[in-house]
């Protein structure tokens, strides 16, 4: 039996014998997680003290991440650089439990995620690439390759319970980071091809079911048919069920749905943590009721800007190979994306790009910073640019950088919070159509922020309150956590970039 079905792991999530479901996901079993479900099934059911007491003695629980007393608080460039090193995880040694062991160095994100984060690694990479640590990012992506080989895809995380799952599909950018950096120097096209191998891998996990869309079935999986014949892409989960992470939570959100009605909801909790935003206004039907979730039905702006970068390096990558005729088929691919992004997901009533719900053929309302990956992966024209430039400066640019949303919900990817890797897309997106201006402003507002915030708590945080940044940020399943790889990263970049 899957340790996460068992009766055991329900009971322990269910009695809240830890305060954080993951804690118990990410436990290591003393001997194996058979032999603890089996002794459980002799004994079941316990009171709460007793199944205290038996997960102790069949478990080992790893403590969230504590920065030691050795890292360098004298500056938020000394913090950064001195947390490379604790944030580091060195090549890693199977045990009896729900880490997918992978053969090369990685780095964290810190606090209770201590395992690699598939898009998380493209923005801490920016700032290992910064420090010159290149060689990290190396690792991770090798780590990230082998992924591909052994499952299909690169999962949530490097755990069990996310192998029905991916994340933003970030791959290229990290490819297209190092071959910049390092291999192109060498013209290292070994490399390179070992890499257009993984991608191409990639892109058919994405792609999957797309042969099979019909007029009938308009959705399989990860990719949506539009009326017009054309076809997106969405965020999916191959699971139905609650979270073994997050279980807890799931199951209470689902109490008053019909038996019949939770496989939808469960996927769509799901589908919404492959995004990276779990959980935004974005995916939810009310935006103030996470019950009303409904990721599948939403085909995202930033996925598919996202998938067309995907399409554009590889058609990039084969014409460096020598391979014209992939080449071409690729451009073909990223041309009919690009077209297709601009009759669906761009908004003539908002100016700006949005998601589009395909199951009731409409656009959301829902404003997003996701729209700054248009402009990151150099989908829109110089007029969409310049509209998106306006809405970014008038409604989203916060006194500590960019918003998430211009939504306020109790979710935690809305509005008041503001996140790294938007910051990213936006500057680099920004940058890209020339409003050099807006960038240098949103870098300044994020590193004033984030140098005030050092200033009193002598860490940088996973996530930020960007209109009122004295005020902690909230929202979410746990927490606000520190360390941490994204933070890190991004804030370093624009250092860089300032210093320029």
């Amino acid at each position: 039996m899957n340790f996460f079905d068992s009766q055991l792991f329900k009971d322990v999530q269910t009695q809240h014998i830890f305060s954080d479901c993951k804690t118990f996901a990410d436990a290591t079993a003393r001997t194996n997680w058979q032999s603890a479900c089996k002794s459980y099934e002799q004994v079941a059911p316990l009171s709460n003290i007793d199944l205290k007491e038996f997960v102790n003695a069949h478990f080992l629980t790893t403590p969230l991440l504590k920065m030691s007393t050795e890292v360098d608080t004298s500056s938020v460039k000394s913090y950064i650089n001195s947390l490379w090193g604790g944030l580091r995880r060195e090549a890693d040694t199977p045990k009896a439990d729900s880490l997918l062991a992978l053969k090369h160095s990685y780095i964290v994100p810190g606090g209770r995620f201590q395992e690699i984060y598939y898009w998380d690694s493209y923005f801490t990479a920016l700032g290992l690439i910064d420090a010159n640590k290149a060689d990290i990012v190396e690792d991770m992506l090798q780590n990230f390759i082998d992924l591909i080989n052994d499952f299909g895809c690169i999962p949530n995380g490097n755990r069990r319970y996310y192998l029905s799952r991916s994340q933003p599909p970030i791959l290229a950018l990290m490819v297209q980071l190092l071959w910049q950096h390092v291999h192109s120097k060498s013209n290292n096209l070994a490399w390179l091809k070992s890499c257009v191998t993984a991608l191409e891998k990639e892109y058919a996990f994405w792609m999957q079911g797309a042969d099979n869309l019909n007029t009938e079935q308009t959705a399989i999986k990860r990719v949506v048919k539009l009326n017009c014949g054309g076809v997106l892409n969405r965020y999916w989960d191959d699971e139905a069920a609650p979270r073994a992470e997050s279980l807890r939570e799931d199951l209470e959100l689902a109490h008053d749905f019909a038996d019949h009605e939770k496989p939808d909801f469960y996927r769509n909790i799901r589908a919404a943590c492959e995004s990276g935003w779990d959980f935004s206004s974005r995916w939810l039907a009310k935006p103030l009721s996470l019950s009303s979730i409904q990721t599948t039905d939403i085909v995202p702006i930033d996925l598919n800007c996202l998938m067309y970068n995907l399409e554009n390096q590889l058609s990039e990558f084969y014409t460096l190979l020598g391979n014209n005729s992939q080449a071409e088929v690729f451009n073909t691919y990223a041309a009919n994306r690009k077209q297709l992004i601009h009759t669906y997901l761009w908004s003539d009533e908002h100016h700006f790009f949005v998601d589009y719900n395909h199951s009731k053929a409409s656009q959301s309302d829902v404003l997003s910073a996701a729209a700054s990956t248009a402009l990151f992966v150099n989908v829109a024209c110089d007029k969409q640019a310049k509209q998106v430039a306006k809405l970014i400066e008038q409604d989203f640019l916060k006194e500590g950088g960019v918003v998430t949303t211009i939504t306020d919900t109790p979710q935690q990817w809305d509005s008041p919070n503001g996140w790294a890797p938007l910051q990213w897309f936006s500057v680099k997106g920004l940058n890209n159509y020339g409003f050099s201006n807006l960038s240098k402003r949103i870098m300044q507002n994020w590193l004033t922020m984030v140098e005030q915030d050092f200033a009193q708590n002598k860490c940088l945080l996973e996530k930020y309150n960007v209109c009122e940044p004295q005020l902690k940020a909230g929202g979410g399943e746990y927490a606000v956590q520190q360390g941490f790889g994204w933070t890190n990263g991004v804030t370093s970049r624009f250092y860089t970039l300032c210093e320029d």
